[in-house]
């Protein structure tokens, strides 16, 4: 499937936002938000290393969001034709198998579309110690600190606009949800991909998700 910028095929993804000014204008202006607290009203909240994917005729549901990314990356995935939308939170575990779920999970909801094509949003990471960011981005941020800029983004499904968010609540059974990322290894590496970069809930969240175990 190629990827197209401004109806430009690309073909050096890796170059893509220096190559094309309107990919780097578009994320300036998303930097440079204020970030919108979102209530719990028809919001979905998606945490890391899950994906959520509806449509604007649902009822229940007009927000996808999630926050606390450092090195993960929160991908949206939009199909202009009938408004289907998929949000996820990649934290590199196995991106390529999470790939075909993500585009799957958008068919889904598209098999009768006549018109319209795939949209995709990439935001998160940071230049970290590590380089985990890179190996999901590619993309390095021009900061001496190496912070994130953005932790969070909400996509609201109807009108299609993305924004920088926070959430009052991330849905039910929080830390249980969370809880399965630490299982399957050593816990101590699974805590932070960057230690010094988490948002400040971090450490009282990860105390009440191991009261599960």
């Amino acid at each position: 499937m190629p990827l197209l910028v401004e109806g430009r095929r690309v073909t050096r993804p890796r170059c893509c936002v220096r190559a094309h000014s309107p990919l780097e204008e578009r994320a300036r202006l998303l930097r440079g938000q204020s970030v919108q607290e979102v209530g719990p009203q028809g919001l979905l909240c998606v945490q890391r290393r899950e994906l959520a994917v509806t449509s604007p005729k649902n009822g229940s549901i007009s927000i996808l969001g999630s926050d606390d990314a450092t090195t993960c990356h929160i991908v949206v995935l939009r199909q202009t034709g009938n408004g289907a939308t998929c949000l996820t939170h990649c934290d590199g575990t196995d991106t390529k198998a999470e790939f075909p779920l993500i585009m799957n999970s958008i068919k889904s909801f598209s098999d009768h579309v006549q018109c319209g094509r795939l949209k995709v949003h990439l935001v998160g990471g940071f230049r970290d110690d590590r380089q985990l960011s890179q190996k999901l981005t590619h993309q390095l941020l021009k900061n001496e600190n190496h912070f994130p800029i953005i932790y969070g983004i909400a996509v609201n499904i109807k009108t299609a606009e993305i924004y920088r968010a926070s959430f009052q609540g991330p849905g039910p059974e929080e830390q249980l949800r969370a809880a399965r990322t630490l299982a399957g290894g050593p816990m101590i590496k699974n805590l932070s991909t960057s230690p010094l970069a988490e948002p400040p809930h971090f450490v009282e969240f990860i105390r009440s998700t191991l009261m599960f175990f």
